[in-house]
């Protein structure tokens, strides 16, 4: 199940990541309870999730040009000390009573920027640090410390804005970001395939490259096609959770926050699975199946009006969700030649973190209009409706 974790230079990364991570779960939490305590508005506070994801939509194609072209250990460097710095700088605006909700939105905005380039060149840079050999047990292990660190952080955000107030865990996440620098700065990469010479028109060169061999390429279009009904009509369920808590199922806060826990527990669970699997055969046919589940559970989970229920199909729902996507970031990798590799995966980021917003906008009108549970329901059967079609026009996706 760690089997990647063997490789040191992994295993620093990893560690130091996944430190990062809880504390941007802090900081997250502490920045939501702040934007809505200075505005009392549930539209900005979705307003602040949608700056800090467009960015990825609109930019990340060129994170993936970068990626291939320079350093990937530099870039990272770069962008970890500008979300540092974004940190303290969010944490002294606090601490002054000078911070706005303008303020929060255009720190939301940059840190949704530098996201767009340091995505790319942290996904990709996965293959070099352990190898093929070991590349989905360290895709499934970097889920699990993302899905880990989102059971952790909301739960210690909780305490620590008791204890020591929000800009204290502004600091936190500011000081969280030194674990991911230091790793970065111990260990080295085997960087031959990042091509040092460049064209002034490299961007665009580069970023036609990538997009012709996605193309061309009809598996690989293919997996992206299929993040990106996921993002677009699937993982927007998560948005509407509060309704669904209160009014569908009459559950609270408490309520919610089991709920939330319970997609989070089926996500690790998801990861940790993949994990102990490492690079086995037939990885296409678990691809279609946990697909197909998550669709399934989705219409379920929105019919439902029994809490147990509930919290059943969205164990089943996490899991499905890391399952499907886990295998098509670790097929990707696997099957972009290393000097592509940082495109395709900005195409993942695109896909999947760039297409959030718009989905969570599509779900917000719906539920508006028709109520939270047809919405839950349409993204269910947009999903399955597409993975059933694809499964009967593409069979050979089972054999990857």
């Amino acid at each position: 199940m760690f089997s990647s974790l063997k490789v040191k230079t992994f295993r620093f990364y990893w560690l130091g990541m996944f430190i990062s991570l809880v504390g941007t779960w802090v900081q997250s939490v502490a920045q939501s309870w702040l934007m809505f305590e200075l505005t009392q508005s549930a539209f900005l506070l979705g307003l602040v999730v949608f700056l800090s994801s467009i960015p990825i939509f609109a930019l990340s194609l060129f994170g993936g040009v970068l990626a291939d072209r320079m350093n990937k250990k530099k870039i990272l460097l770069i962008t970890q000390n500008i979300f540092m710095f974004l940190a303290f700088l969010l944490a002294i605006l606090t601490q002054a009573k000078l911070i706005t909700p303008e303020h929060i939105m255009i720190i939301a905005l940059a840190n949704g920027i530098v996201m767009a380039f340091d995505a790319p060149a942290r996904q990709s840079m996965v293959a070099e640090l352990v190898g093929r050999q070991y590349l989905l047990n360290a895709i499934a292990l970097n889920s699990a410390a993302f899905n880990s660190a989102r059971i952790i952080g909301p739960a210690l955000a909780g305490i620590l804005i008791a204890a020591i107030g929000m800009s204290g865990c502004f600091y936190i996440n500011g000081v969280s970001f030194l674990a991911v620098i230091i790793a970065l700065l111990v260990i080295n990469l085997n960087n031959k395939n990042n091509r040092k010479k460049a064209p002034e028109n490299f961007f665009i060169k580069d970023l036609s490259e990538g997009l012709k061999f996605i193309k061309d390429n009809r598996t690989i279009l293919l997996l992206i096609l299929m993040v990106g009904v996921i993002s677009l009509f699937g993982i927007s369920y998560v948005i509407l959770m509060p309704v669904f808590a209160n009014e569908v199922l009459g559950a609270g806060v408490k309520g919610l926050a089991s709920l939330m826990s319970s997609a989070g527990a089926g996500a690790l669970a998801g990861a940790l699975i993949l994990a102990r699997l490492g690079d086995f055969k037939h990885k296409g046919k678990l691809l279609v199946v946990s697909s197909l589940v998550f669709s399934v559970s989705l219409m379920l989970f929105s019919l439902s009006k029994v809490y147990l229920f509930s919290v059943i199909m969205l164990i089943f729902i996490g899991w499905a969700s890391i399952t499907a996507t886990g295998l098509i970031n670790t097929l990707l990798q696997t099957l972009a030649p290393d000097e592509l590799r940082g495109r395709a995966m900005s195409a993942f980021m695109l896909t999947f973190a760039g297409f959030m917003p718009f989905g969570n906008l599509l779900a917000g009108a719906l539920a508006h209009t028709f109520g939270v549970s047809v919405a839950v329901f349409f993204g269910g059967a947009a999903c399955l409706i597409f993975f059933t079609a694809l499964n009967l026009l593409y069979p050979s996706i089972k054999d990857i």
